[in-house]
């Protein structure tokens, strides 16, 4: 087979030869050659100890347990600056489900291939293109069929996040799990627990992230393995919706994912697609065509925190994913929402956010059968938002700033004169035209002129007026599909 290897894994690979050492690719490079594909990375296997690897290259790493160098190039490509090279080895039993009891070092390749995972990934191929296929990988390739090297459950026993990547691998390749390693998967679905949550989130992540993200998450449900992921996902199953909804709950979650799988989203907008209707369950009232899901978004949004904490996400991840969640369901007329309902929306959902749960909405309407992704509706909405990004949306934009305001009016930095810029801040987002600062100066004088109680209760209706404008945008959609 002819191969196009980069010239720094050739040099590697030529410099071991040079010293009497065998070196040969392994691994996903040499499957995705076999389909054609650009190798992610270049993993390089060597008869040769780690200690000869380290003599045959001074700028080289050595930091694990696992007989892996990384050998340091001056490529300028970032997959290629580092060449990783593992010595032939073996491993024993996996008592933790995780991590060999022991590992040692092997003379033939054969050796090394047989610890692998699928047969897929148990490939080795030398500089020539002459592959070394003990296990029928390159028969599984060419069929499209992802198997476990040897018996399943030994497999698996192994290391129980080879559950995941199973599914993981299907999805990214697009292969069909052959019957006995689907059945082997089920049958030890539960190992998965004794697994890092660290190491499922990454797994998940790369299901998600996957151009069948949708089908990935259907497999995790068929193999039993969804209720160690994302349990709360399940409780979507069978619930059925109401007359604006012709899928269950589950269907449409997963539905919504496809969507932003296809047009190739970020993380962020692929997990709240997925997760945007998971409080449904909880608060179904009724059944049928009429049946409710009343605060379902802020429900939702509680549930997305703990399944996200649970995962070992990041902080900043969680509250991303928790915030479109919560806020996809919106309203927007273009003959009744005011350009200050607008600018109130902008506020709240914030202005770096628009764009993802314009997105999340999308896939919502997707996901529930529409044809049209964005209807003349919010394509006009998406218009009001770029003219109001214009206009103060937050007190920083003001005309006057609260270090102005102090001076101004002799006061120290107090809740006076919090309340006096919130005051300031709700006349400007209801007229942009007031943002001047000698009107803002005279109407901060006007209002130093009224005691704390009657600034709290200027605070207070401004803060209520502010309600009631997120409920015009809120209200009608969600009187129409029986979510108050």
């Amino acid at each position: 087979m002819k191969i196009d290897v980069p010239e720094e894994v050739v040099a590697v690979s030529r410099t071991l030869a040079e010293a009497g050492f065998e070196a040969y690719l392994v691994g996903g490079c040499v499957r995705d050659i076999m389909l054609g594909r650009e190798p992610k990375d270049w993993d390089v296997a060597t008869a040769a100890d780690p200690a000869e690897v380290q003599k045959l290259f001074p700028e080289s790493v050595y930091e694990n347990d696992f007989g892996t160098v990384g050998i340091k190039t001056e490529s300028e490509d970032p997959r290629l600056k580092i060449i990783e090279v593992t010595t032939y080895r073996i491993e024993s039993e996996y008592t933790d489900k995780r991590h060999p009891d022991a590992v040692k070092f092997a003379s033939h390749i054969e050796d090394d291939l047989s610890r692998r995972d699928f047969t897929v990934n148990a490939l080795a191929m030398d500089m020539k293109g002459d592959v070394i296929d003990p296990f029928g990988g390159a028969r599984d390739i060419k069929d499209r069929v992802l198997r476990t090297v040897g018996v399943p459950e030994e497999r698996f026993s192994e290391d129980a996040l080879r559950l995941m990547r199973a599914v993981r691998f299907s999805v990214e390749l697009d292969f069909e799990i052959d019957m006995s390693t689907r059945r082997a998967i089920v049958k030890l679905a539960g190992g998965l627990e004794a697994i890092a949550k660290e190491r499922v989130r990454d797994e998940l992540i790369k299901i998600v992230m996957a151009p069948n993200a949708a089908k990935g998450i259907i497999l995790l449900e068929e193999l039993d393995l969804l209720r160690y992921v994302l349990p709360e996902l399940r409780e979507g199953i069978g619930v059925g919706q109401n007359k604006h909804h012709i899928y269950t709950v589950f269907e449409h979650n997963v539905r919504a994912l496809d969507y932003t799988a296809r047009e190739n989203y970020s993380l962020p907008v692929r997990m709240a697609a997925l997760l945007h209707d998971v409080g449904k369950p909880k608060v179904k009232g009724g059944n049928g065509p009429d049946s409710t899901f009343y605060q379902h978004e802020y429900v939702g949004a509680k549930m997305a925190v703990r399944m996200l904490d649970r995962l070992r996400f990041s902080k900043d991840f969680v509250e991303q994913v928790a915030h479109l969640v919560r806020s996809h369901m919106f309203y927007y007329d273009t003959g009744v929402i005011s350009p200050a309902g607008v600018r109130r929306f902008v506020v709240r959902v914030g202005p770096e956010n628009i764009d993802d749960l314009l997105k999340v909405r999308e896939a919502d309407r997707i996901g529930s059968g529409v044809k049209k992704a964005m209807p003349y509706r919010l394509r006009h909405l998406l218009f009001m938002i770029e003219k109001v990004k214009r206009d103060p949306l937050s007190p920083k934009m003001l005309a006057l700033r609260g270090d102005d305001l102090m001076p101004l009016l002799n006061l120290p930095q107090s809740r006076r004169v919090g309340w006096i810029l919130n005051a300031l801040m709700e006349e400007v987002i209801d007229d942009p035209k007031k943002n001047d600062k000698k009107y803002l100066e005279k109407r901060a004088k006007e209002l130093n002129r009224q005691s704390d109680e009657e600034l709290q209760e200027l605070f207070a209706s401004a803060q209520q007026k502010k309600r009631e404008a997120e409920e015009e945008m809120d209200s009608e959609i969600k009187r129409k599909h029986y979510v108050k």
